[in-house]
């Protein structure tokens, strides 16, 4: 597939110029024409764009890419040498952030309810951009304790923080990554959990205080599925090889 034909599918799935984000959304590292392998991934970090050349692949597309707004601008140290190796392989760099947590269908918000067997999602109203915070219902009240074991065992890993108890649980609310922010409007939108990435620590207070359930599960580790999911829809309807390289982060 030729590389603008590709940047064009997926502008059209994800409509990044509906959102006003902290990074420049689609292609960010130009490569070469013809895309046949494409690798995806959380972060363009090192790690992955290493493991992508040594898979031979021709383009990376991934969550976390580069040029965030307020980040320092020459390209030196471990800018130059990430990008360094994109260039010298001729690889394509394709970066989806706010589109791709916001997504109904294989965004990293709907993702993880869905894991979570939770049905009936939608956007909480009010928030910008629709859908960064997300609000479903599961089919039977758990106890705030055994969802936490479930999302454990879901996501193979410790969880980060949480402020849980043996209060039982329905209404829940994701916004993942650096969400935890969202806790009151969460609670504004009738959830009974609230589900992040990351912590603060007036998050643990508002929790305690006003009265909802709260889990820090890990950036990473919550925003793994919406890159894989649009990497096996791109597998699916692209006919590409499509690729998905976990580098382990325990934030």
């Amino acid at each position: 597939m030729q590389r603008n034909e590709f940047l064009n599918r997926l502008n059209e799935w994800l409509i990044p110029e509906q959102v006003q984000d902290y990074c420049p959304n689609g292609l960010q590292v130009e490569g070469r024409e013809s895309i046949s392998h494409l690798v995806t991934g959380v972060t363009a970090s090192q790690a992955l764009v290493d493991a992508a050349v040594a898979a031979g692949a021709d383009a990376l597309l991934v969550h976390h890419g580069y040029f965030w707004k307020g980040e320092s601008q020459p390209i030196i140290g471990m800018k130059r040498k990430r990008i360094g190796a994109l260039l010298a392989a001729d690889m394509n760099l394709f970066a989806y952030h706010l589109p791709l947590d916001i997504h109904p269908d294989f965004g990293n918000n709907a993702q993880l309810l869905g894991l979570l067997g939770v049905t009936k999602v939608e956007p909480v109203t009010g928030m910008t951009p629709t859908g960064i915070l997300q609000i479903g219902t599961l089919s039977a009240e758990i106890s705030g304790t055994e969802l936490a074991q479930r999302l454990t065992q879901i996501l193979n890993r410790e969880l980060v923080a949480t402020e849980i108890s043996s209060a039982m649980v329905k209404r829940i609310a994701v916004c993942t990554g650096g969400g935890q922010g969202f806790i009151e409007d969460a609670l504004a939108a009738g959830a009974d959990v609230f589900i992040t990435g990351e912590v603060s620590e007036q998050t643990i207070h508002v929790a305690r205080e006003c009265g909802i359930q709260f889990i820090a599960a890990g950036h990473h580790a919550t925003e793994r599925y919406g890159v894989k999911a649009l990497g096996e829809k791109i597998a699916a309807e692209m006919g590409l090889k499509v690729t998905f390289i976990d580098i382990d982060n325990p934030a």
